[in-house]
């Protein structure tokens, strides 16, 4: 019999998470999969399970929730002392979804039946090096306003989906400035910048389609770049996000790169996979096929 290590984030933004989680458990043991749950109860939490507990028992270890859930989960199973890993998978339940999004299994039944299928696949991962500190990326790497408007639409939770876009509104408003020295394979930019995004997947926040060229199996980090502009530019550009179409705009610049290093004049926070964590300087490298997802 197959076993699973079902890890949910009872704050994901789910509204009937219970009946969720049921539906889920349900749905595994109909198919003969047994399940152990562990429900995470603080910041972090989902990193601890992952990392301590004992794989020998578990043929896979699946998140109940969003980016931030799998990012923790992802973050555990690669930072266990041991060195062991085991599939993941992910069932959608957060408020950004935006990693689901690229794999088109925003249904959490469709996404439940994936992991039933027991098919994996080989993606590559973002290892981002910070002071004092390694993380791991399934989905994204945000500094400069990206993870600004993070920090922002945190406060505004009470405006679930939204708080998004009331936020890009805001930091847009807002728009200071961040000099910094970016570094391209090798090949240095000292700019001052809007925000630079390194991807792993097009999607990111809550539908914008950051990286249209993304690609979890190539080996590359789609990076867009938008230096300094007017307010009312980015205004322009903002809606373009969500079909893609601000890659063609002059204030973007979309590469792909195997390592990227973000220096700027004052240090700040990234945004990893919807959450703020870690700090700059950063160095990013790709790990081509590092991790083996049920999908």
């Amino acid at each position: 019999m197959r076993k699973i290590l079902l890890i949910t984030n009872p704050k994901s933004g789910i509204r009937n998470n219970n009946e969720l989680i049921n539906d889920v458990i349900n749905k595994f043991r109909e198919n003969n999969i047994e399940i152990t749950l562990n429900s995470t109860d603080r910041p972090g939490h989902a990193v601890e399970l992952a990392k301590n507990c004992n794989f020998s028992e578990f043929s896979s270890i699946c998140a109940v929730g969003g980016d931030g859930t799998l990012n923790e989960v992802l973050n555990g199973v690669l930072k266990r002392n041991d060195k062991k890993k085991i599939p993941i998978g992910l069932i959608p339940g957060g408020t950004g979804n935006s990693f689901m999004k690229t794999l088109d299994y925003l249904d959490p039944v469709k996404a439940t039946m994936q992991i039933i299928k027991n098919k994996t696949r080989s993606v590559d991962v973002i290892k981002v090096d910070c002071p004092g500190e390694v993380y791991y990326s399934l989905n994204l790497v945000g500094w400069g306003m990206a993870t600004d408007i993070s920090v922002f639409a945190e406060k505004l939770r009470i405006l679930g989906e939204q708080r998004y876009n009331v936020a890009s509104i805001f930091e847009i408003i807002k728009n200071k400035k961040r000099p910094a020295s970016l570094i391209l394979d090798g090949k240095e930019i000292v700019n001052d910048f809007c925000f630079i995004i390194a991807c792993n997947t097009k999607y990111v926040g809550k539908g914008m389609k950051m990286a249209p060229e993304a690609d979890l199996e190539d080996g590359l980090i789609d990076v867009i770049i938008v230096r300094k502009a007017s307010s009312l530019k980015l205004f322009n550009v903002f809606p373009k996000l969500f079909n893609g179409s601000h890659i063609f705009s002059p204030l973007c610049e979309y590469v792909q790169v195997k390592s990227l290093e973000i220096n700027p004049n004052v240090n700040t926070p990234l945004n990893i996979d919807g959450e703020i964590i870690g700090e700059t300087p950063a160095k990013l490298n790709v790990l081509p096929k590092y991790i083996d997802l049920l999908m």
